[in-house]
């Protein structure tokens, strides 16, 4: 395989996970975003811990999504981070009416 295909494979698969992102993400309850990955919940805990003076947050998700485009199963039913940078948490708005084609 050449560079170029890899890159080609690589493009298509970010592709497909923006598109399957784009179908799923009226799901979800939240979005969250770690330094490594990012992520759609519908039920997210977050504790900030300290051990020995070294600050860490503990993330635990239930009905999730990764982005992640080596993950052969996206889908998980719950999920534990543990990570020291900063933990983006942010509710996704529910609009009470959708409208056709949108």
């Amino acid at each position: 395989m050449s560079a170029e295909d890899l890159e080609k494979y690589e493009t298509d698969m970010e592709l497909q996970l923006y598109r399957e992102y784009r179908d799923i993400v009226r799901q979800f309850t939240y979005v969250v975003e770690t330094e490594r990955r990012f992520y759609l919940a519908n039920s997210v805990d977050l504790h900030v811990r300290n051990a020995s003076g070294e600050v860490y947050f503990e993330l635990e998700m239930s009905d999730a999504w990764v982005w992640d485009m080596y993950r052969p199963a996206r889908f998980v039913k719950h999920v534990r981070v543990v990570t020291f940078k900063d933990v983006n948490v942010e509710e996704l708005d529910k609009p009470d009416i959708s409208l056709p084609g949108t």
